[in-house]
């Protein structure tokens, strides 16, 4: 996946800054020398020798590492975030150098992993920020780090920068990345993964902050470098381990809400939100692909239900084109994945692919793919991805009772009127509900329904919890001692009438004796 340019609002600034006048950032006279030659010659140009290349991209990191200790990052550049006129960033330039140099160094140092990663050269990013017979990774990279350990508040523009720079540097190191390297330019180029892990473990921490607080734009910060990071195993491993995968897969569902929450079919899902949606999906289905060696992932993928649910949400949003194909390749990987070459340890759950189908039957996929089959998408691997689903939930549907795809609806908060809420299932499966710990947990998990926003599901747990009450013997003391009844009382008020009535006579068959 290509990553979208990232460019400084104040880069109109950057041909005026004057070196010499910035005394603070303690530039030895060889280093402004560098500085001013690979402005006047081309890139290309400044990095055919590897040498030299490393020489300029520490220059880079030591101009934001003095910039950061001379108080850049609070200045006036920090509150930019859209693309400044030539005035503005002139202005820019004379009441906060330091931010507009902070911003300057960004930019060359990505235009410089950028142009190394095409391989145009016989230099690498590997190469230039991994030095020494070890090829040890450059200490200066900590200068990148700090600007993220800014926070929220920090300068959006360099945090983004910071983090996606940092990112490509030290996927550079993984061993999965250098698999097509020539046993020549190995031996040549030794690269230290050792010596990247405990800053990717410091990046990758700084990105699952981001996905576990920060909400709406400030979400948008980390997306970059997290999409860099999937690019190799390594790193992919990391992510999971921090737990990444459940606050990614919160933070998917709430961006299909909020997108969803327009009454507008045409406008509801702004470009903006389109590319995070779809970069966050990215994300999930690249992690997806680790699923048949990997138990810890699959455990990842099935805590707490989150991730399928946020897939299956998505898709019943029904976004564009681009997004739908990556979450249904995704919830592909996750309905044929298998268990059995990295097993569960004993007595651990088994997730595989039956256990991921039974989450997405519970979630209402089945209708959603049923929708989707009727729409006339072009391309063939959208196509088959609907079809492969669409068969093996079928299959996997007729192979549960009744009991099973109702457990996974409540369980999943998906409830939808269909067999599982008639008078005949609840004649059959009252007894169902007491569970194998006669806890009536599932009963105890529809109660707490009664709270949801979507007025239907209200409906339809009103309804089952009215059909329990007549089946179930003495279930009316029993959803009175759970606090049913306190909760279906104020729906009795309910602006839907649907709702309205299914609630009046859930508390009817409470309170009445004989239903």
């Amino acid at each position: 996946m290509s990553a979208v340019p990232l460019s400084s609002p104040v880069v109109a600034a950057f041909p005026n800054i004057q070196w010499d006048a910035l005394g603070s950032l303690r530039l030895t006279a060889q280093e402004t020398a560098l500085l001013r030659m690979a402005e006047t010659n081309p890139i290309d140009y400044t990095l055919a020798d590897s040498r030299d290349a490393s020489m300029y991209a520490r220059v880079l990191l030591k101009l934001l590492a003095e910039a950061a200790a001379a108080g850049a990052g609070t200045g006036e550049v920090s509150t930019y975030v859209d693309k400044c006129t030539d005035e503005q960033a002139m202005h820019a330039l004379d009441v906060d150098p330091l931010g507009v140099v902070t911003h300057y160094a960004l930019t060359k140092l990505n235009e410089i992993i950028s142009t190394l990663s095409l391989g145009q050269s016989g230099v690498t990013v590997a190469s230039v920020f991994y030095v020494g017979k070890d090829g040890v990774l450059v200490d200066q990279w900590k200068a990148l780090l700090r600007i993220l350990n800014k926070g929220g508040k920090g300068d959006v523009f360099a945090q983004k920068s910071a983090s996606v720079s940092l990112g490509k540097i030290l996927i550079a190191s993984c061993p999965s990345k250098r698999m097509n390297t020539t046993a020549a330019e190995a031996k040549a180029r030794a690269v230290s993964y050792a010596s990247a892990i405990e800053p990717m473990e410091a990046l990758v921490a700084w990105i699952v902050s981001q996905l576990k607080n920060a909400t709406g734009s400030l979400v948008g910060l980390c997306i970059p470098a997290l999409v860099v990071l999937m690019d190799a195993y390594e790193s992919r491993v990391i992510f999971s381990k921090a737990g990444g995968i459940k606050y990614m897969a919160r933070q998917l569902a709430s961006a299909t809400k909020q997108s969803s929450a327009s009454s507008d079919n045409n406008k509801k899902f702004g470009q903006g939100s389109v590319q995070q949606l779809y970069e966050l999906t990215f994300s999930m289905w690249v992690l997806t692909y680790e699923l048949n060696t990997s138990y810890p992932i699959r455990a990842d993928f099935a805590k707490e239900g989150v991730p399928v649910q946020a897939l299956c949400e998505l898709i019943a949003a029904a976004p564009r084109e681009k997004v739908i194909r990556v979450a249904l390749s995704a919830l592909r990987n996750l309905a044929t994945c298998s268990a059995d070459e990295d097993a569960a340890p004993a007595g651990a759950p088994r997730h595989d692919g039956k256990f991921f189908l039974d989450e997405m039957i519970g979630n209402g996929l089945m209708k959603s793919i049923s929708l989707l089959r009727e729409r006339q998408f072009t391309d063939p691997d959208i196509v088959d991805d609907i079809d492969t689903l669409y068969k093996l939930l079928t299959i996997n549907y007729k192979e549960m009772s009744r009991w099973e795809v109702y457990k996974n609806e409540v369980e999943n908060g998906h409830l939808q009127w269909g067999s599982t809420h008639t008078e005949a299932f609840f004649k059959e499966n009252a007894r169902m509900f007491e569970g194998p710990d006669g806890d009536f947990h599932i009963l105890k998990v529809l109660i707490t329904l009664l709270s949801s926003k979507d007025e239907e599901v209200v409906a339809i747990a009103c309804y089952d919890i009215g059909e329990f009450v007549r089946f179930y013997p003495n279930g009316r003391a029993i959803v009175k001692r759970l606090g049913a009844k306190e909760l279906v009382m104020p729906l009795i008020e309910s602006e839907n009438p649907e709702l309205q009535r299914h609630a009046l006579q859930c508390v009817s068959k409470i309170m009445v004796q004989n239903w």
